[in-house]
């Protein structure tokens, strides 16, 4: 019951701030692929830091994070609502830089995932109200089935190599693709 509180107090941020700044993330974030090649570089960079950083992890179990922990983790979360910002990459650096084991915060990170993706999935159907037919909703819907099963089964290796490599290869993959859309870019792609 409490990791459920903690989730829903970790969503709530994302929830408040995906309102308020849906039009702007939309209209003018999500149109400048710039931000997006740079957002990924600078990612990149970020997981590599922290995957070095001599953390200590005071927290080891995604069920027993504090709610205070959650609430901050949340208000990180909204970092990805910049275009190019991982949302699990954010919630899993800024989870272990609060004192979460690697391991934790990523099982944290997923779980935050689902009334997250849920909720904008939701809140970008009822925006598009307008221009959705029954046929590309039943699309749609499919598709957000497909993710998120795929996720599930995903989601266990993952954590299994998580604990073994952590996260500078993520980090790394990050900088490369981010670098390429950069060149992409310099050369009017």
């Amino acid at each position: 019951r409490r990791f459920i509180w903690s989730v829903l107090i970790a969503f709530l941020p994302a929830a408040v701030v995906g309102v308020l700044a849906h039009d702007f993330i939309k209209t003018v974030l999500f149109e400048s692929p710039l931000l997006i090649a740079v957002m990924l570089v600078l990612g990149g960079a970020v997981l590599i830091w922290v995957d070095r950083l001599p953390l200590v992890a005071l927290r080891d179990d995604a069920m027993r994070l504090p709610l205070g922990m959650a609430l901050k983790i949340g208000l990180i979360q909204c970092l990805a609502m910049v275009p190019g910002v991982s949302r699990s990459g954010a919630t899993i650096v800024g989870a272990m830089l609060l004192g979460a084991s690697k391991r934790a915060a990523a099982e944290f990170s997923f779980f935050l995932s689902m009334p997250t993706m849920a909720g904008a999935f939701a809140y970008d159907l009822y925006k598009n109200r307008d221009v959705l037919d029954g046929a590309a909703l039943g699309e749609i819907m499919i598709g957000f089935v497909v993710a998120f099963v795929a996720a599930l089964i995903v989601v266990r290796g993952l954590l299994g190599f998580v604990s073994r490599h952590g996260y500078a290869v993520f980090g790394w993959w990050r900088i490369i693709l981010g670098t390429a859309a950069l060149v992409a870019i310099a050369f009017g792609y």
